[in-house]
């Protein structure tokens, strides 16, 4: 049981977290390989995300196909579960380098939980022409934020746009990341089920 004298908030990371990634199912349905690049493969998200806008406009995607494969998906096997669990025992925040309109067609699945993300640029025919951070690693400037107001902070990633938030916390926690990311940030505890996080979780807030 949580430590209730503790006023935590945790920190999830969406994609490879909650839900499958979204850019690998868009390279799946259109055929296009490069798109199943992510920021486990791409550690600087500017060179990934400039690399995925001219992907699309090569290919003349727009948010229509990208929704039409978020809608086809579901959240992770037990990660709604996980995440009804997790918000009966502290508050939970989702900081995700997605963006809203991509994820807009999902939220729904999850119960809309409290997510900080970016935003798209679009055009009249919803061609993505650009992508607006909210702020430059708004994640770990979201739980230095949190740190701020004196709570007590747990992040969860996967990828190596988590690392400088999994630092910035309290305490950081690997969910099913690559073998890479383990070997180069060995200090993180490392899971791969659900039942294993909400263990880890258990251990960090008693």
């Amino acid at each position: 049981m949580f430590n209730t004298n503790k006023m935590t908030v945790t920190c999830l990371d969406l994609e490879g977290v909650l839900i499958p990634e979204i850019w690998e199912g868009l390279a799946r349905l259109s055929k296009i390989d490069d798109l199943k690049l992510t920021t486990r493969d791409i550690a600087d998200y500017d060179d990934l995300m400039r690399l995925r806008l001219k992907i699309c406009d090569q290919h003349k995607l727009t948010l229509r196909e990208i929704h039409q494969v978020v809608e086809q998906m579901e959240p992770l096997d037990g990660a709604f579960e996980f995440l009804s669990w997790l918000r009966k025992r502290n508050e939970v925040i989702i900081l995700s380098d997605t963006f809203r309109e991509f994820v807009e067609p999902l939220l729904h699945k999850l119960q809309y939980p409290t997510v900080f993300c970016h935003s798209l640029k679009l055009d009249d025919n919803l061609r993505i022409v650009d992508y607006c951070l909210r702020q430059k690693d708004q994640k770990r400037h979201a739980v230095k934020a949190l740190k701020g107001l004196n709570y007590h902070t747990v992040a969860v990633g996967d990828s190596y746009n988590d690392i400088s938030m999994l630092n910035e916390a309290d305490h950081g926690v690997f969910f099913r990341p690559t073998k890479k990311i383990i070997v180069e940030y060995p200090h993180f505890p490392v899971t791969h089920e659900f039942e294993e996080l909400k263990t880890a979780l258990e251990e960090i807030n008693n």
